[in-house]
């Protein structure tokens, strides 16, 4: 079978798309007899994980070490989501991994995300890798990337999202994020507000947990800033080119994991400083297009809502804004579109096309509830949306293009 062919069998296999458990994917690689011998990143969180885990890989790349990066979703093709030195892995390797899996399965139902996350660890195991940074793809505690152990993990925030599965409160969702955490080593936070779910967590695991505003943070100057723990570590790191203060949190907690896994993968400061400088990320406010702009952003919770919105405002544009919008319906629908209701004139909105998807009716009642007297046009789908505000916008304009990765994916697909 060709890749497309493996993705649509992986997809037939499991009656649900998110299954989580660990004892499945935990029979699968006992019989695999997987040798897992790389140091290992673990990142969850809320928001920030998919800049925090680039970062982390182009660091370790700049400073020489053979880096593998395990991330989700993808936007246009599966490969994106296997890295081996920030490039994504062939077909054929993935094929390879997936009929191991397969030889050893023996009606074990596995989900999508913990066939490629399977897949994954095979690919980096046999490519002899010095480090595997791992992005948790829901939640922590019983995410199938939790079934690897870390040196060193990460939750970047902590803030409301995946409620149907991870709980309706910040505490709980804290707690299920801090499962990713490991007795007696390293747990970084980069959340300046951690719950007391996390922190009990972490003492009853004797973890050694580093909260940033507290154990470290950053210092920024005019285009530059200083990791700071006890006494400076790296100081006069570029600013990252990605845009929004959080990255520069970001920046500072990955420095935080560079720092406490100095004794095992020395680096330099040239390393770092280079690394840090050249991290790009798409979808992350990325401005691919100028006068009128155009930006792709992934925000869909009201957090990452609230740092677009603060991007938005830093980056004023003369003329209007127009949103290209869909989300997903288990999502804060009504708190992403409150979070911009300032910062955008006009709304375009479509259903994805996905089973998940929110509706029309939906999606235009939320931002009726916002702004009663906003522009509302609806479309068939997101391209159709897109199209349409390419015609409208000035040269003043710009189009955001954001609610969901389903939602970017679309767009991008038609201007590559």
């Amino acid at each position: 079978m060709n890749l497309n062919d493996w993705l649509g069998y992986i997809e037939s296999i499991h009656p649900s798309t998110i299954d989580l458990t660990l004892e499945r994917i935990k029979i699968v690689l006992e019989r695999l007899n997987l040798n897992v011998s790389f140091p290992i990143l673990t990142i969850g969180g809320t928001n920030g994980k998919g800049s925090t885990c680039s970062i982390l890989e182009s660091i370790y790349k700049e400073a020489g070490y053979r880096v593998a990066c395990y991330t989700s979703p993808h936007f246009l093709n599966f490969n994106e989501r296997i890295k081996i030195q920030a490039v994504a892995v062939s077909d054929e390797l993935i094929c390879e991994a997936f009929s191991k899996i397969e030889s050893v399965r023996e009606g074990v139902t596995l989900t999508y995300f913990e066939y490629g996350t399977i897949a994954a660890m095979i690919i980096f195991s046999e490519a002899h890798v010095d480090i595997a940074i791992l992005e948790v793809g829901l939640g922590g505690r019983l995410d199938a990337v939790n079934v690897f152990d870390p040196d060193c993990a990460i939750v970047t925030t902590v803030d409301l999202d995946h409620m149907d599965y991870l709980g309706h409160t910040r505490e709980a969702i804290g707690f299920e994020k801090a499962g990713i955490y490991r007795a007696n080593k390293t747990a970084i936070c980069g959340d300046i507000d951690p719950t007391q779910s996390l922190i009990k967590h972490c003492e009853s695991i004797h973890a050694d947990l580093k909260i940033i505003g507290r154990d470290f943070g950053y210092e920024v100057h005019h285009d530059s800033f200083d990791f700071l723990i006890e006494s400076s570590f790296v100081m006069n790191v570029p600013l990252p080119k990605l845009q929004g203060d959080f990255q520069l949190a970001n920046a500072t907690i990955a420095l935080m994991a560079v720092k406490t896994m100095e004794d095992k993968l020395p680096l330099t400061e040239i390393a770092i400083q280079k690394g840090i400088s050249l991290t790009l990320l798409p979808g992350r406010f990325q401005e691919v297009q100028k006068m009128p702009s155009l930006i792709f952003d992934v925000a869909h919770n009201p957090q990452a809502a609230r740092s677009l919105s603060h991007n938005l405002k830093a980056h004023a544009v003369p003329g209007k804004t127009i949103a290209v919008f869909s989300i997903l319906r288990d999502k804060d629908i009504f708190g992403v579109i409150n979070e911009l209701n300032l910062d955008i004139d006009d709304w375009f909105i479509a259903e994805i096309q996905n089973k998940r998807a929110a509706s029309i009716e939906i999606i235009s009642d939320a931002i009726k509830k916002t702004h009663p007297s906003a522009r509302i046009e609806s479309f068939k789908n997101i391209q159709e949306a897109y199209q349409f505000a390419s015609k409208e916008v000035t040269r003043n304009d710009r189009i955001i293009v954001f609610g969901s990765f389903f939602t970017v994916a679309d767009i991008m697909k038609i201007i590559s």
